[in-house]
């Protein structure tokens, strides 16, 4: 039995600091290098977010090649038993992500820090300047396309009476008046609900108590498909990770984002 087995996917500081130095845990650093030297909860390994991606334009928050996430997770000491704990310093946006690559290998143990660092700090939990040794061991990985959304499968499913696009840019991205690719504006049908916008300054950055009910006034609900996206599937991260804390049964992450949508030919696009 796992000492994890009975927590849900959101924890909270304490429910970590406890659990530290159980066998199975892989804890998971999506800060930044700076960040992570300064001062990192103990025993975590550091991921430079970038190697989440592709990285590779016009659409760099694509996944990465199987090759890559077999040498990042082979570096963490992934096996089937592990379960991992994530947080950045953001409010979710890289944990999230990162939680979407688990997903993508199929690995489902896993837990992230409510907060994240912000949590951490705010509750005087103790830091670490120590850094955890990397595994050498090669891992083969399994690649599930459940938990993707390619813009052939998007297209396919605009106008669908069940399906919920959640655009996680800025509001003056989704209207069209800040452009970031060739095409301004948002994907047809698209809800616009910012990253941001379900995170609680007031708490840490914590995710918001109330998000279900926003979340529903716009008509994300747990019925429908919900496909988020932003520009590289960063700040979407934090929004796939919101619909999973949810328990929405069907979430996938359009890792193409705005920044593959809104430099092809064929895309339609509303302002």
């Amino acid at each position: 039995m796992t000492a994890f087995a009975e927590l849900p996917l959101l924890i909270e500081p304490a429910h970590l600091a406890s659990r530290l130095d159980a066998p199975e845990l892989i804890l998971v650093d999506l800060t930044s290098s700076a960040r992570y030297a300064a001062g990192h909860i103990p025993g975590a390994y550091f991921v430079d977010p970038k190697r989440t991606q592709l990285g590779q334009p016009p659409a760099p928050g694509l996944l990465p090649e199987q090759a890559q996430l077999e040498q990042l997770f082979g570096e963490l000491g992934h096996n089937p038993n592990a379960v991992y704990v994530v947080y950045d310093d953001e409010g979710g946006g890289w944990a999230g992500r990162f939680i979407w690559l688990l997903d993508v290998i199929g690995h489902t143990r896993y837990h992230y820090l409510d907060g994240g660092l912000h949590a951490w700090l705010a509750e005087d939990c103790e830091l670490s300047t120590a850094v955890p040794a990397v595994h050498t061991q090669p891992v083969a990985l399994q690649l599930d396309s459940a938990p993707t959304a390619t813009r052939e499968y998007l297209q396919s499913r605009l106008g669908a009476a069940d399906l919920a696009i959640w655009d996680a840019r800025a509001p003056a991205e989704y209207r069209g008046e800040k452009a970031l690719a060739q095409k301004a504006g948002h994907i047809p049908g698209a809800i616009n609900f910012e990253w941001t916008a379900g995170m609680d300054p007031a708490r840490a950055l914590r995710v918001r108590q109330d998000i279900q009910a926003q979340l529903s006034s716009l008509g994300i609900t747990a019925d429908k498909e919900i496909i988020t996206h932003c520009q590289t599937h960063h700040r979407s991260g934090f929004t796939y990770l919101a619909a999973k804390l949810l328990g929405y049964p069907r979430v996938k992450a359009y890792a193409g984002s705005w920044g593959e949508w809104g430099n092809h030919p064929d895309t339609p696009v509303e302002r």
